[in-house]
């Protein structure tokens, strides 16, 4: 199985996360098997990301979305650990500050666009300024169909500006929802990760998906696209976005620049 072509959303499909698996776990049967692969993956990311940084060529942004609870903070501390912290930066999108609500929607998030050589990470990103403003009837279903033709825009100016964008949907079930939230709430360590704004969002499940399906299924270019990862396996979360990853940055074929000296003659 190709976990890039089995979890891409490809251009204008139409997607029902309903019908789509929570679990599958592909080729991968064991999670011994996965963690063994996502200890090699780890070791080709830093590599690939020496040339990454070196070259400048290109910037790389990764967006992570999906329900609370679905790994967003277990994706970024579990794949990307072995990367150096210098050519990596994490952007968390919560509520819009009074500054940020001022501006337009993509204000905020074009600021945290990464520079050529940089791998800058959305926990969160601008997709939430659609998501949640149409769940809560905040915006007009016209005002949502115009911020997707902005975000379709917008991204396509950061691909032509070398930016390439790697966007995944982490889908969990709502039983695994539960199961989660619960763990939370059994486990003293776990109290701080306690939200109310999360129970309280919990309610509107359903909602979210339809939302989810909408931005999904229009958001998806070939210049940026969504990958529908599985989830409920943290293990198998990790191992897949870790391919694609890995599988994008290899594909880019990129060199480290030309010395500017000739190290033979140089004598320390």
């Amino acid at each position: 199985m190709k976990i890039k072509s089995t979890h891409l959303i490809k251009p204008n499909a139409h997607v029902r996360l309903a019908k789509k698996s929570t679990s599958d776990t592909g080729n991968y049967k064991s999670e011994e098997a996965a963690a063994a692969a996502l200890v090699k993956h780890r070791t080709q990311l830093a590599a690939l990301q020496d040339v990454f940084y070196a070259s400048q060529t290109k910037a790389l942004l990764i967006v992570l979305q999906g329900m609370d609870t679905a790994g967003k903070d277990g994706t970024i501390s579990h794949i990307f650990s072995g990367i150096n912290p210098q050519g990596c930066d994490v952007a968390a999108f919560k509520v819009p500050t009074p500054l940020e609500a001022r501006h337009d929607f993509l204000w905020r998030a074009h600021a945290q666009v990464p520079p050529r050589g940089m791998i800058n990470i959305f926990n969160r990103s601008h997709y939430e300024d659609v998501l949640s403003p149409r769940v809560h009837k905040l915006i007009t279903d016209k005002v949502m169909r115009r911020r997707l033709d902005d975000i379709n825009q917008f991204e396509s100016m950061l691909f032509d500006n070398d930016v390439l964008i790697l966007k995944f949907y982490l889908h969990i079930s709502r039983d695994e929802q539960t199961r989660r939230l619960q763990s939370r709430i059994d486990d003293k360590q776990k109290h701080w990760k306690l939200s109310e704004a999360d129970l309280h969002e919990r309610k509107f499940w359903p909602q979210y998906i339809d939302a989810y399906d909408r931005i999904l299924s229009t958001t998806s270019p070939k210049l940026a696209p969504w990958f529908v990862i599985p989830a409920d396996h943290k293990w198998y979360r990790n191992i897949a976005i870790s391919t694609i990853l890995v599988d994008a940055l290899q594909s880019l074929k990129l060199k480290f620049p030309d010395p500017t000296l000739d190290a033979s003659t140089i004598k320390l």
